[in-house]
């Protein structure tokens, strides 16, 4: 897709819905270039990214905005999840610390987790509620953190905590960046310096493991870290390198590999296996978020990867939802070599432990998929209102898991 002709198509021939993105928060390529210009690449980065332009566009702020000040459901409902956690209170306390250990001796990564959920969850408060109290807490919280962490360690897991936290605290930093009291420059030298190496380091050595070794999430957060890092500091190169990965890369994340098998008209509708779906669902489930974020990211900045190579991340949304409303789908033996040496392994049947998991990750695709484009989306909608409203870090349990995506999808999403 072109990234400055005035009329892009995004993938499959549909008409760009660039113009639905143009907002008082950023103007489009586009635009900025003038009606009469042409691309001279084909995936070229934006050349103004589009701010705020992340998980959330000045939009879909101002469309919640509106409806929670209206008393409006179901945004009023999501306000309501989001304002009851306990994670979203002005008083929250950080713990910013200089050294982030995940996997092995003396893990402390709760605390970067927790409260970046805070950051988040206070932000989008100031945001659609504006309450300065919540702007000033998440504020304080990142910037803390942004001038005191310099090391993520820890065993292979370090690269996990790189990439969930690294495209999350970005997210919350891009709420942000227009409010006085918070350290953009402190933030944005700190995610290239202490997120993004990491970040680069996995995708393109995989911790010097096979190249199919590690699951797809692994792949992905990374690639949405990378992704966040290139639109919070206006960098091309960074943005562009996710987006190469998602659509050629080499590791599971990429599409075709995340996505290993398709099948076409099952009982009315095309589904696609997700390549940890004979792992458990847990892990299936957090794909979907992750991938999520970097289709809605890049979507925000003009780029259509939700429908990319024939939506085939809709048809793996419809399988995984699918399965986890405990109807059946279809399944192919996954085959892949592990460790160092590629040593091979098979997966022969769907993963069945933590099947119906509810993870905050089907707002953000159903009213995509079923509002945005209008398509029949039957399964991630079933699924959507079969866990709405969404919370967020905190409503899901204490762990890790609870903390892999930033929820809060009704009230953001919800069109």
């Amino acid at each position: 897709m072109s990234r400055t002709s005035p009329h892009p198509h995004h993938e499959g021939g549909q008409v760009s819905r660039r113009g639905l993105l143009k907002t008082a928060g950023g103007l489009t390529a586009a635009l900025a270039l003038g009606a009469g210009a042409t691309a001279t690449t084909a995936d070229a980065a934006p050349a103004t990214f589009t701010h705020p332009g992340m998980l959330h566009n000045a939009g879909d702020i101002n469309r919640a905005k509106v409806r929670v000040a209206a008393g409006t459901d179901p945004w009023l409902s999501g306000w309501n999840k989001l304002t009851a956690n306990s994670h979203s209170q002005s008083t929250w306390t950080n713990r910013a610390t200089a050294t982030i250990i995940r996997g092995g001796t003396g893990e402390n990564y709760p605390q970067l987790y927790n409260d970046i959920a805070a950051a988040y969850q206070n932000a989008l408060r100031w945001k659609v509620g504006g309450t300065e109290a919540n702007a000033q807490c998440a504020a304080t919280i990142l910037n803390a953190w942004s001038r005191t962490l310099t090391t993520i360690t820890g065993n292979a897991d370090r690269f996990l905590a790189a990439g969930i936290y690294g495209w999350q605290f970005a997210n919350a930093c891009e709420l942000m960046r227009d409010y006085p009291a918070f350290d953009l420059a402190a933030a944005q030298d700190m995610m290239v310096r202490v997120f993004y190496p990491l970040n680069n380091q996995f995708l393109t050595g995989h911790n010097d493991a096979c190249i199919t070794n590690y699951w797809a999430n692994w792949d992905l957060c990374n690639m949405a870290s990378i992704m966040a890092i290139g639109i919070l500091t206006d960098n091309g190169a960074k943005y562009d390198q996710a987006v190469t990965y998602f659509k050629t890369g080499a590791g599971n994340g990429s599409i075709q590999h995340a996505v290993p098998f398709l099948y076409g008209n099952v009982e009315g509708y095309d589904l696609g296996q997700w390549q940890e779906s004979g792992r458990d669902q847990g892990h299936t489930v957090m794909g979907m978020g992750q991938m999520g974020a970097i289709c809605e990211m890049a979507w925000n900045q003009g780029d259509d990867l939700y429908s990319y190579d024939g939506r085939r991340f809709m048809k793996a949304a419809q399988y995984v939802a699918k399965y986890n409303l405990n109807m059946d789908v279809p399944f192919t033996t996954y085959t892949w070599g592990s460790g160092q040496n590629c040593s091979q392994q098979s997966q022969t049947v769907l993963g069945s432990a933590s099947r119906g998991q509810v993870r905050p990750v089907w707002a953000m695709l159903h009213y995509h998929y079923g509002r945005r484009l209008l398509l029949d989306d039957k399964y991630i909608a079933q699924m959507c209102f079969s866990v709405a409203p969404e919370g967020g870090g905190g409503d899901y349990g204490t762990t890790s898991g609870g903390f892999d995506q930033l929820g809060f999808g009704t009230l953001m999403y919800a069109k």
